[in-house]
């Protein structure tokens, strides 16, 4: 499952246990990289609040399908097959429409986006290419085209968390040796109208 030491479910106790309650999945359990914080609670509490208000808040404007293909070529871009397998399932759930995931999942793998995603959503992802393989590059063209694309500031903040919290996602991930080894691929805290609600589903 990882390169560290990891507390189940059943060991779990006390503020770890309390975690693992909101975040587990009553069949299939807990995923992985998220057990991996199990040894310092205190950063599962981190890694869910982030993960749920930067992808799935109700006062986000960008699609969440949109979103989660973000999350994709960014895990892609840093090769971390753990998030790329659990986040493309993801995608895959929220279209509902399995020949329009295969051209999105085939458009990111090939950086061929013009196929599918609109010139704006494009430019968001050059954005998250250049953000997450040179990430002191002066990115301010590319947010004043976003703007002229039809994005406004409060997007372009939603892109730029995306991005981020994948970048640190993969890090934790490929850092730690993360698995997908046991895990349901694709559960999400679906239930964007309660923040609190991380219940995997």
């Amino acid at each position: 499952m990882s390169w560290i030491k990891s507390i189940d479910y059943l060991q779990a106790d006390g503020r770890l246990k309390q975690l693992y309650d909101r975040v587990r999945h009553p069949e299939y359990g807990i995923d992985n990289i998220l057990k991996v914080h199990s040894l310092r609670p205190h950063t599962l509490l981190g890694h869910m609040t982030l993960y749920k208000n930067v992808l799935h808040h109700r006062e986000n404007v960008l699609p969440k399908w949109y979103l989660e293909a973000v999350g994709v070529y960014v895990s892609i871009l840093n090769g971390c097959e753990y998030c790329i397998e659990h986040h493309s399932h993801g995608l895959q759930r929220l279209l509902a429409d399995d020949p329009a995931y295969l051209r999105i999942r085939q458009a990111l793998t090939q950086e061929q986006f013009s196929t599918v995603f609109t010139p704006a959503f494009v430019t968001g992802l050059v954005y998250a290419k250049r953000l997450t393989i040179a990430p002191a590059e002066d990115l301010s063209a590319l947010i004043q085209t976003l703007r002229t694309q039809g994005f406004d500031d409060g997007m372009i903040l939603e892109l730029n968390q995306v991005v981020a919290y994948f970048n640190y996602a993969n890090r934790t991930a490929n850092g730690l040796g993360v698995t997908t080894v046991g895990d349901e691929l694709g559960l999400s805290p679906g239930d964007d109208e309660d923040p609190d609600n991380w219940n995997h589903q």
